[in-house]
């Protein structure tokens, strides 16, 4: 008899989503919660978990900022509905711009100088 057994690193969206107005690119976007986490499998069956950390997505510009376990566990368990507007901080950009064609509408934080999709001059 042999044992299937491994320790991996898990991901679980938690069921919060909020509208915001995203105070790092400008734009409309959902706050979604994610729990990371360690964990133990018997036969790909999750038996435990440990290490649990929490953090906050942003979908309009994919913004990711570590939040507190215990604010994370109260999202968990269904008890905090909205997180407050300046958990992204408004300097959160770290020195990433978008640019954006204005032929084509192309979107990119490298650092171009003509669009890769047209050929055209970024501003």
């Amino acid at each position: 008899m042999f044992f299937i057994m491994g320790i991996s690193q898990g991901k679980k969206k938690l069921d919060f989503d909020q509208l915001i107005i995203c105070r790092s690119c400008g734009k409309y976007g959902h706050l979604e919660v994610y729990m990371i986490y360690s964990c133990l499998s018997l036969f790909f069956i999750p038996i435990f978990k440990w290490g649990r950390q929490y953090c906050v997505r942003t979908s309009c510009c994919d913004k990711i900022i570590a939040i507190d376990s215990e604010l994370g566990r109260q999202i968990e368990r269904g008890q905090v509905t909205s997180l407050p507007e300046n958990i992204i901080p408004a300097d959160f950009q770290s020195g990433c711009r978008r640019k954006r064609c204005s032929s084509c509408g192309f979107e990119t934080e490298e650092d171009y100088q003509f669009c890769p999709k047209c050929g055209r001059e970024l501003s």
